[in-house]
């Protein structure tokens, strides 16, 4: 007589019913999503680790890059007459003899009102001290005597921490100039044959990926061409109106501080501002608090110019950011680099958004008469 087993031989599987524990599908997309992201995150991290640790090289490669946005078309025109050599040595040679008669000038410019500067600066200090001492601010006197011998009575103590800060100010400049000479150096041959280089590049990857790195380095390099002419127009007339705007109200070193707010407008938002606080800061030690107050209104009057009407016009075109994103940038990129990362930040948000833009449209492009776009040759 047979008997059946008690347990049968293939367990059954576990309940799906009411009681069986589930993934909620959000959670199963917030956990997909979530490493992704942080592959995405660890990878982007490293990439910056890896600039971090060259970044003299990327500043130089930026640089040189920028220099080729300016002198490219300069040497394009020029070798109508000449041949591409020459043109590339001319423009080049031409753009550092104009930089350095800028230099000349702004020199000049210091030292012939140095004597006079020092007389106004030592008038304008007293100024301020009677003009602090009265409404609404009512400082003791002795209190700022007190203040200006104890900064004398620091820098003398300090003495050799001024020197030690001097000469390692002397090696930056050691690293300043050589940036600045790989950049050169770079330029000449990104402007003499940079097409040549990308296509050179580009044929060295994947069949497949040929197209899409073509629309969207022909993407990239229009929209830094175009910031970068289109802030060099913005940043020469805000100088221009600085200079005359300072020039008028007899503010000493007018052509200085107008040079200064030309490099301080490559740094969108923040730059301009900062430099003309400067000016007002020289305007009320040199010329009272009136003339001061003439230059603090300019910076409002600039500011309207700069925002409403020239980047709307000159840079709508090429960056088409909202100046929410763009603040975030440079202060990101100020955060993260300094200086050079304030200046960099919005270009190269503008780029990553024009190449973003291009790959997408580019299948688009590529279907004409509503048909879709054919894929690569699987012969090539």
């Amino acid at each position: 007589m047979s008997s059946t087993p008690d347990h049968p031989a293939h367990p059954a599987p576990p309940p799906r019913g009411r009681d069986a524990p589930r993934v909620p599908g959000a959670l199963r997309s917030a956990a997909a999503w979530s490493w992704r992201i942080i592959v995405v995150g660890a990878l982007v991290f490293g990439v910056f680790s890896l600039l971090g640790r060259f970044h003299k090289l990327g500043v130089a490669v930026f640089l040189g890059l920028v220099i080729t946005a300016v002198l490219r078309p300069v040497a394009g025109l020029l070798s109508r007459w000449m041949p591409r050599p020459a043109a590339v040595a001319v423009s080049l040679i031409g753009s550092l003899l104009l930089l350095l008669g800028l230099g000349a000038l702004v020199g000049e410019a210091v030292a012939g009102e140095r004597a006079r500067l020092v007389d106004e600066f030592a008038t304008g200090i007293d100024r301020i001290e009677r003009w602090l001492e009265q409404p609404p601010f009512r400082l003791n006197p002795e209190a700022l005597g007190d203040l200006r011998h104890r900064i004398g009575q620091f820098l003398s103590s300090h003495r050799s921490t001024v020197i030690s800060t001097a000469i390692s100010g002397a090696d930056r400049l050691v690293e300043v100039l050589t940036v600045l000479a790989l950049a050169v150096f770079c330029s000449v041959f990104f402007i003499h044959s940079g097409d040549r280089q990308w296509a050179w590049f580009r044929d060295e990857l994947p069949p497949g990926a040929r197209e899409r790195v073509s629309v969207a380095g022909a993407a990239a390099w229009r929209t830094f061409t175009g910031y970068t002419h289109g802030i060099l127009l913005v940043a020469a007339v805000n100088a221009v109106l600085v200079g005359i705007a300072l020039y008028a109200l007899g503010v000493p070193l007018a052509v200085p501080l107008a040079l200064l707010e030309f490099v301080a407008a490559f740094v969108p938002l923040i730059g301009s501002p900062i430099a003309l606080a400067v000016a007002a800061v020289v305007a009320l030690a040199a010329k009272g608090p009136l003339v001061a107050g003439i230059v603090v209104a300019l910076i409002v009057v600039i500011g309207q110019i700069e925002g409403h009407l020239l980047h709307p016009i000159v840079m709508s075109w090429a960056v088409r950011l909202h100046p929410v994103v763009v603040a975030l940038a440079v202060i990101g990129g100020a955060v993260a680099a300094g200086v050079i990362g304030a200046v960099a930040a919005v270009p190269l948000v503008a780029v990553a958004w024009s190449v973003r833009q291009a790959l997408r449209a580019a299948p688009k492009a590529a279907a004409p008469s509503g048909q879709p776009p054919s894929g690569p040759d699987p012969g090539s």
